[in-house]
């Protein structure tokens, strides 16, 4: 656990994270609320039931930031995609087959990462970011992320994220970027080099 500011982090493993469900999703609830992401209940709803079948994933992680009064103020989580994962289909561009392998160890999958607004600009989501992808490490970090939302954009790539290309990520979404993180140690797999990469 890692504390400043009146904040501290906790790192959840899949089954705290399903215990602690109600704090992330409230979160979540307000955070996907504003623009541009305007999703209602009905959305929300949807999310979570995903969330509970994504917390019994191999290597499923969670962050969840609290507050004063034990306030939930920023929740973070994500796993390794599997072998046979679907989220490089329905790239815009096609990357390399060394970009796109996966084998369930070597990249973890950032789903989600939200802050509320009043603990904004504190480094909380830096935090939430740092805990999540402390400990045995993996060779790079993916997600995909909205180009309209500009501020989250912004922090992705003053951490080190580069766009590597644009998709769908399911029937009926909006245009996503596909941002990739390599950490710092660990080199790139032979063959993909920074081809694929789109500044």
């Amino acid at each position: 656990m890692t504390q400043s500011r009146a904040v501290t982090v906790a790192r959840l493993d899949g089954a705290g994270a399903a215990r602690d469900e109600g704090p992330s999703r409230s979160v979540y609830a307000e955070v996907f609320a504003e623009p541009p992401y305007g999703e209602t209940g009905d959305a929300v709803a949807a999310a979570f039931r995903r969330f509970r079948s994504q917390t019994r994933k191999p290597g499923f992680r969670a962050a969840l930031a609290r507050g004063p009064g034990d306030e939930p103020v920023g929740m973070a989580y994500g796993y390794p995609p599997a072998a046979d994962t679907r989220w490089w289909e329905g790239m815009s561009e096609p990357v390399s087959d060394a970009m796109r392998h996966e084998d369930g160890r070597r990249t973890f999958g950032l789903m989600e990462l939200a802050v509320r607004q009043r603990r904004r600009g504190q480094g909380v989501a830096r935090r939430l970011h740092t805990a999540l992808l402390d400990g045995p490490g993996t060779e790079r970090v993916l997600l995909n992320i909205r180009p309209d939302s500009a501020a989250a954009v912004a922090a992705y790539r003053s951490w080190g994220y580069q766009k590597v290309g644009s998709t769908r990520p399911w029937p009926g979404a909006v245009v996503h970027d596909v941002m990739l993180l390599r950490l710092p140690g660990l080199p790139s797999s032979a063959g993909e080099g920074g081809a694929g990469v789109v500044e």
